[in-house]
């Protein structure tokens, strides 16, 4: 059990780290269309919008997909 628990925190390690390797190295500005809006800003910014979406959207996907616990009697 403490096995996969290590795993678990060296994977999110690594994963933050690229994460944040990405983030530095992306400082450029682009323009970004939303709709009918066009926005200029950093790709860093960018980056970090989508991925909080993506974790946000994933945590609601697993709250909802989540079964739920059995009643114990």
């Amino acid at each position: 059990m403490k096995t996969t628990q290590n795993a678990k925190i060296i994977i999110i390690a690594i994963t933050s780290l690229l994460a944040l390797i990405i983030f530095i190295q992306n400082t450029a500005v682009v323009k970004t269309r939303l709709l009918f809006l066009t926005i200029e800003m950093p790709i860093v910014l960018l980056l970090i919008l989508t991925f909080g979406l993506g974790f946000i959207t994933g945590l609601i996907v697993s709250f909802i997909l989540k079964k739920p616990d059995k009643i114990k009697q």
